[in-house]
């Protein structure tokens, strides 16, 4: 049997441990060694905050009736016995509920009352106000109690029409909606459900998105533009007995796929199989009938056949739930966890795997360029040293003067590297204006103003791409600055290294083409929202208001995320030059040193070299150390690792 989803997250958690723990044990070394300078140090916290606060989203997402409740049952919970989130028959989840873990917060449920949507902030703010939402402590040790809690998701509440089309749930062609005798709807009674509980998954970084149906989707902006595009893995459950229904297929073209994405992070689950287990035919019979269904779902959805995975999610509940393993089979369970488990979570290890090292070659070849300053300072020592062997005392003052005259030559040099810090900060700040909070304020609300011009806003589109545009025109002067910043740097470290014999090496800058591409990915994920099928919801305020505040969350998130690297970037070249110039101000001293005592006591000198010897042969040994502890953390990062982690941990 493959590795269930739990097993291999399970081991991708050891695996995290460990590698957190060999970067605490290379920083401490590098901290004895006098090698832990500030941009070291920051590449250190960087890699042990992406290692250690690594989350893995899994959102589900299907049509209301697919069984799509039961399946999160039957993957995560049925360690309970029993049933923890609902899957009765009916509408259950019917407001979008996020499960993860946060050791800072008791163990509750969270919820976001639905009047909620009246107002302009964004799911995001409304997170910043814990006092807006409902509270319910959860007992994780009763699945009873956890069971009547999470039942709160599914409750509903009887509004008027135009309470409904204010919510953003209801217009006249809607035909999702039926008014009862009295003439009201049902909508959700909750906004937003957060669920703070220490499962093992939960507690090792997973988090578990479960979104409601089409109608609930479109009517929340930031599950479309922010929650569902951001998980590593979105799972779609379509019923085995009807297929691609018409529903079905306008959740997943207007929220699940976009033009040029890359759809391998999509699994199509079709449930419900154990409908076709149909007594009056062969179980020949019955698996061509499930095969067939496969392959017309993913036909009809543009994807791979085997991106298709049929199950039982309620056979496969029942099966763990009573230790059934010929039940666990037939539900077929075990090839979604399998998929989920090598495809999604094989695919977030590769790219943290390739990301860390990246971090850790920089790392290495920082700190390297430390030694190697070290080395060429002791070997001119060595050398000056040598050439006053027999030599008389006129002409050690005479060595002693010359070193002395250096040393003012390179303190002098210090004006002219403080002016190209000087211009290295000020396109810093001018980087930090072009993307920062104030710059998306005005954007933003130019935007608004746009979407609050009366009628169906046929300039809408318009006004989008103009915003993207000014969006994407500023990531290309950030580049273009970065450019100039590199161009500077380099021809500053060129002459530092030919008149000092320094080994500064500029940083590459920071790519922006994957920013542009998530740029395009956030644009088309918006302009879905702005067609014919939305006249009636972009005609409320509140609806546009929201629109607007989920593009800001994300474009937030994007800009942190370029400064933070353009951050890194700067310090990494700013360091390099901090570190070498402070080697060499210590090699000054030592050699004035080293000098004094030769010239009071003849019989110094031969101690000297031999000290020189002793701390080389030191500075071999510190390489080697160096060498060998990134080598242990760059094999961690090759795919074959990570289970083996498991085994060292």
């Amino acid at each position: 049997m493959g590795t269930s989803f739990n097993d291999k997250f399970d081991q991708h958690s050891a695996w995290r441990r460990e590698f957190a723990l060999r970067l605490k044990l290379l920083s401490q070394w590098l901290k004895d060694q006098d090698l832990l300078d500030a941009s070291v140090e920051d590449r250190l916290h960087r890699l042990e905050t992406q290692v250690r606060v690594d989350k893995v989203t899994v959102a589900f997402v299907a049509e209301f009736s697919r069984g799509k409740s039961e399946l999160i049952n039957a993957i995560f919970f049925a360690g309970y016995g029993r049933r923890i989130m609902p899957a009765s028959a009916g509408r259950t989840t019917m407001c979008p509920t996020e499960m993860a873990y946060d050791p800072e917060v008791p163990p509750c449920l969270r919820l976001l009352p639905i009047e909620t949507r009246l107002q302009p902030q964004s799911l995001m703010e409304w997170r910043l106000a814990p006092e807006k939402w409902e509270r319910l402590e959860l007992e994780v040790n009763n699945p009873k109690q956890l069971a009547e809690a999470f039942a709160k998701v599914a409750e509903t509440r009887r509004v008027t029409q135009d309470e409904a089309r204010a919510l953003g749930f209801w217009h006249s062609d809607d035909g999702n909606a039926v008014p009862d005798a009295n003439g009201l709807l049902e909508v959700p009674k909750w906004r937003h459900a957060l669920i703070n509980i220490a499962h093992p998954l939960l507690k090792q970084g997973l988090v578990i998105l479960d979104t409601p149906g089409l109608n609930a989707i479109g009517a929340e902006p930031e599950l479309t533009v922010s929650l569902i595009p951001q998980a590593q893995a979105v799972v779609f459950i379509l019923g085995a007995d009807t297929g691609v229904t018409q529903s079905d297929l306008s959740i997943w073209r207007e929220h699940l796929v976009e033009d040029g994405q890359d759809l391998s992070t999509r699994l199509v689950v079709l449930n419900k199989i154990d409908t076709l287990w149909d007594a009056l035919d062969s179980p020949q019979e019955v698996q061509a009938q499930i095969e067939r269904q496969k392959r017309g779902s993913a036909e009809i959805l543009g994807i791979p056949a085997d991106q298709v995975v049929a199950v039982s999610a309620q056979k496969g509940l029942l099966a763990k739930v009573k230790n059934d393993a010929a039940l666990l089979k037939r539900s077929c369970l075990e090839q979604l966890e399998d998929a989920l488990s090598q495809d999604i979570m094989g695919r977030r290890q590769k790219i943290l795997g390739a990301a860390v090292s990246r971090g850790i070659t920089a790392l290495r070849g920082e700190t390297g360029r430390c030694v190697h300053i070290r080395r060429r300072d002791l070997t001119e020592q060595l050398l000056e040293l040598k050439g006053l062997q027999g030599k008389n005392q006129p002409v050690i003052k005479n060595m002693r003067a010359r070193v002395a005259q250096e040393q003012a030559e390179f303190d002098a040099a210090g004006v002219k590297i403080h002016a190209v810090r000087s211009v290295h900060l000020k396109l810093i700040r001018e980087i930090f204006g072009l993307l920062g909070p104030k710059t998306l304020k005005d954007e933003m609300a130019q935007l608004t103003a746009a979407l609050k011009q009366k009628g169906f806003k046929l300039g809408i589109k318009r006004s989008y791409g103009e915003t993207f545009e000014r969006l994407r025109a500023n990531l290309r002067q950030v580049h273009a600055k970065g450019l100039d910043i590199h161009a500077m740097l380099a021809a500053t470290f060129l002459q530092l290294n030919t008149e000092y014999g320094f080994s500064l090496q500029v940083p590459d800058e920071p790519q922006m083409a994957p920013y542009l591409s998530d740029l395009d990915l956030i644009e088309r994920s918006h302009v879905q929202y702005l067609g014919i099928g939305n006249a009636f919801r972009l005609a409320q305020p509140e609806f546009a208001d929201r629109l607007v505040r989920a593009l800001s969350t994300r474009m937030r998130a994007v800009n942190e995320t370029v400064l933070g690297d353009i951050e890194a970037w700067s310090k990494s070249a700013a360091s390099q030059l901090d570190s070498q110039l402070r080697e060499r101000r210590k090699n000054f001293v030592r050699r004035l040193e080293a000098i004094d005592r030769i010239g009071q006591a003849s019989s110094g000198l031969d101690e000297r070299i031999e000290d020189i010897h002793a701390r080389s042969t030191e500075l071999d040994q510190v390489e080697l150390k160096l060498v060998e502890l990134t080598d242990s953390l760059l094999q961690m990062t090759t795919p074959a690792r990570f289970g083996v982690a498991v085994h060292a941990s």
